[in-house]
């Protein structure tokens, strides 16, 4: 299986309960949390894409 090279995503802070973004070979997007690494959820770019555009609309008291 092919190892992914995990990034931290920019707009995490530097403490803890970061997310981090791997991409597969496959063409599937793997995200996990710093205090959850074990837990992986995995989609593809088109969903994700959709959800961070659907997020940035949200007033922060929502999002």
């Amino acid at each position: 299986m092919h190892e992914l090279a995990w990034q931290k995503s920019t707009y995490s802070a530097e403490a803890a309960n970061c997310l981090y973004v791997a991409a597969a070979p496959t063409g599937a997007v793997h995200l996990r949390e710093s205090d959850e690494p074990d837990t992986i959820l995995t989609t593809t770019p088109a969903p994700l894409h959709s959800l961070i555009r659907t997020l940035k609309t949200l007033p922060p008291e929502r999002a």
